[in-house]
This record gives C-alpha cells, sequence and structure tokens, in this order.
C-alpha cells in the first residue's frame, strides 16, 4: 500500500498530497508530521535507532516514534498505526485510558522544523510533538528500528546535546521544548 503525506503551508492548510516515498529529497516541501516521545513508570524515556535503510537520517537514534498522519486520518490513530508497524506496541500496551476507553496520547507542544541529513535528503515538517506512557519492552521492525533503549529522563537531556552523541536535529530540540513540561 502507498502512503500519501498531507502537504500543507506555513500556516497548515493542507495544499495537497504526496506519495510518501516521492516526498522526502534535497526539495522536500512542508508536510504534516508528528512526534512521539513514550515515557516509562521509571520515567525513562525509549529511543529508538532508525535503520540503516532508513531514506532520511538512517542510523540515527531518536525518539520513540516519529511518522505522517494519511490524508482524512486523524493524528492519533496516525500514532498508534506506527506505534504498532515500528515497534509492535499497540493501544492496550499504553498506560492510561479515559472513562470512554481512549489512549491518553497527549499533545504537549506545537513544532515546526527544517532539517538536512548527511546525505542532503531534507526534512521540513510541521510536527506536534506528543507524550504517552507504556511499561513494555517494544519488539521492533528490524526495517525500521536497528536497536532501542530506556534511558532515564534526566540522564537523556544531559546527554542530548552532546556532538559525540548521534541523535536527531528534531529529537534534541523537541526534548528541550517538552523538558518543562515532563
Amino acid at each position: 500500500m502507498e502512503e500519501h503525506v498531507i502537504l500543507v503551508d506555513e500556516k497548515d492548510n493542507e495544499i495537497g498530497t504526496a506519495l510518501k516515498d516521492t516526498v522526502h529529497t534535497n526539495n522536500t516541501p512542508l508536510h504534516r508530521a508528528f512526534s512521539l516521545f513514550l515515557f516509562n513508570s521509571k520515567n525513562e524515556i525509549l529511543l529508538t535507532k532508525r535503520a540503516k535503510n532508513k531514506k532520511t537520517f538512517p542510523g540515527v537514534w531518536t525518539n520513540t516514534a516519529c511518522g505522517h498522519p494519511a490524508p482524512g486520518e486523524d493524528v492519533i490513530e496516525a500514532i498508534l498505526r506506527r506505534l504498532e508497524a515500528e515497534l509492535g506496541l499497540t493501544r492496550s500496551h499504553l498506560v492510561g485510558f479515559t472513562e470512554q476507553g481512549e489512549t491518553l496520547i497527549r499533545e504537549v507542544s506545537a513544532y515546526r522544523y527544517r532539517f538536512v541529513d548527511a546525505n542532503g535528503i531534507v526534512e521540513n515538517e510541521i510536527c506536534p510533538i506528543f507524550v504517552a506512557y507504556a511499561n513494555i519492552d517494544p519488539k521492533p521492525d528490524p526495517k525500521e528500528v536497528d536497536a532501542w533503549k530506556w534511558v532515564e529522563w534526566s540522564e537523556f537531556l544531559r546527554i542530548k546535546d552532546d556532538p559525540n552523541e548521534n541523535f536527531s536535529p528534531w529529537c534534541r530540540e523537541e526534548a528541550g521544548i517538552i523538558a518543562p513540561l515532563i
């Protein structure tokens, strides 16, 4: 199944769609995305290392999961879809539900970024930041994730900007944005 992304203007108004496989180039148009930080009850963040076959930022450590809502797809459903595809985690693995049975995945901040990786491929996204909780280890798809680890949140905040650490630039910035909120 071909994945599409939602193209947007600087005010996040939809202006079209494009195939995900074709959108990330050296001239990537602005599109919608999301970024998830998954914590456990020990106040650890689940970090993932992007698979070496990823088109953008391959082999880089980053926050738990990122992705793109499909046209017409609710962003929470997109997050759940990517959690299952990348990490084998389903709604039932997440901790915290409303009385209506809805999973507590909460948006904590708006975010907009543009970064270029070592291969010249551009990430150009309006990317709200979400937080959720789970107390289970993932079972990652090796096509998506090369490695994972739980890291104590304060330790991650201490090392995230170390130039010797190989974290994605959006993960570094997003962690700084949400640190006062966690």
